[in-house]
C-alpha cells in the first residue's frame, strides 16, 4: 500500500476512499474532500468553526453596546463568544473589521419597520418614526469613540445617517412637503439629538422630539396635502399627550441591536 507523506498540506480524502489508511507525519492535517462554500471560509480561506462568526459578532454587538468600544478588548471578546483568538482572526483581520461589520448589520434596511408600512399615510410614517425606541444610536456611538473620519465603521455611519435622512426627505416628498429635504434633515437631527441628549440625561426625551416633530411637520406640509380623515392633533393621533412638547417623562426604552 502506498505511503502518503506530507508536513505541510492538507490531506483530503474522499467518502469513497473513507476506508484506506494514511500514514502522516503529525503535524499534518487531514479530513474529508467536500465543497467549502464561501461562507463557510473566513478571510482567510480557512475553513471556520460552526456559528463562530455569528458568535463573535452578537458578543461584539452586546460590548460595544454596554460597555463601549474602546473599553472592550479583544481577550474579553473571545472569552464571550467562546473562541480562541485565532479563530477570531481567521474570521476578521481585526477589531476594526469587527466594528464595521456590527454597524453594517444593524438596521440595514432603513428602519424597514416605519418606512414600509402600508397602513399608514406618509405623513404618519414620519411621525412614527419617533415611537421606535432605543439605546444611543450606535453610529453616533462610534463616531464618538472613533476619531479617525476614514475609519470604515465612520465611513460606513456616516452613509448610515444620510440614507436615514434621504428615507425621511422621500417621505416628506410624498407627503406633499414643500421642501423636503429640509423637512428630512430637520427630523434625522430631531431624532439624533433626542437619542445623544437621552444618553446624556439618563431618561426618555423622544416623546418631546415627537411633539417637535409634529409641528415640524405640520408647517412644512400644506393642509391640501393633508388626506381627507389626516386632520386634527398629529400627537393625539399617534397615541401621544397634545402637550408633549413641553413635558420631559420618561419612558421605558426597549432595546433594538440586531
Amino acid at each position: 500500500m502506498p505511503v502518503l507523506c506530507t508536513p505541510i498540506c492538507v490531506i483530503n480524502i474522499s467518502a469513497s476512499d473513507a476506508e484506506r489508511k494514511l500514514c502522516t507525519p503529525i503535524s499534518t492535517q487531514w479530513g474529508y474532500a467536500g465543497r467549502v462554500t464561501k461562507l463557510e471560509k473566513g478571510p482567510r480561506g480557512l475553513r471556520r468553526g460552526r456559528g463562530a462568526r455569528e458568535r463573535i459578532v452578537s458578543a461584539s454587538q452586546q460590548l460595544f453596546r454596554d460597555q463601549g468600544i474602546n473599553c472592550t478588548g479583544m481577550d474579553q471578546l473571545c472569552a464571550v463568544a467562546e473562541v480562541s483568538k485565532r479563530t477570531l482572526y481567521q474570521h476578521f483581520t481585526g477589531k476594526d473589521e469587527l466594528i464595521a461589520e456590527c454597524l453594517r448589520r444593524f438596521d440595514p434596511d432603513i428602519l424597514p419597520e416605519v418606512f414600509d408600512r402600508t397602513d399608514l399615510t406618509p405623513r404618519e410614517r414620519l411621525l412614527a418614526a419617533f415611537d421606535v425606541h432605543t439605546p444611543l444610536c450606535p453610529f453616533i456611538a462610534a463616531a464618538v469613540e472613533i476619531p479617525d473620519p476614514g475609519h470604515p465603521a465612520r465611513v460606513h455611519a456616516r452613509d448610515y445617517k444620510k440614507a436615514f435622512a434621504a428615507r425621511l426627505s422621500d417621505t416628506a416628498r410624498e407627503a406633499g412637503a414643500t421642501n423636503p429635504e429640509q423637512l428630512g434633515e430637520q427630523l434625522a437631527l430631531l431624532l439624533d439629538g433626542a437619542s445623544a441628549r437621552s444618553r446624556v440625561l439618563n431618561t426618555e426625551t423622544l416623546a418631546t422630539a415627537a411633539a417637535i416633530a409634529a409641528v415640524l411637520v405640520d408647517k412644512a406640509i400644506p393642509t391640501a396635502a393633508v388626506p381627507p380623515g389626516a386632520g386634527g392633533n398629529p400627537s393625539a393621533r399617534m397615541g401621544r399627550v397634545p402637550d408633549a412638547v413641553t413635558s420631559s417623562g420618561a419612558h421605558g426604552r426597549a432595546e433594538k441591536l440586531q
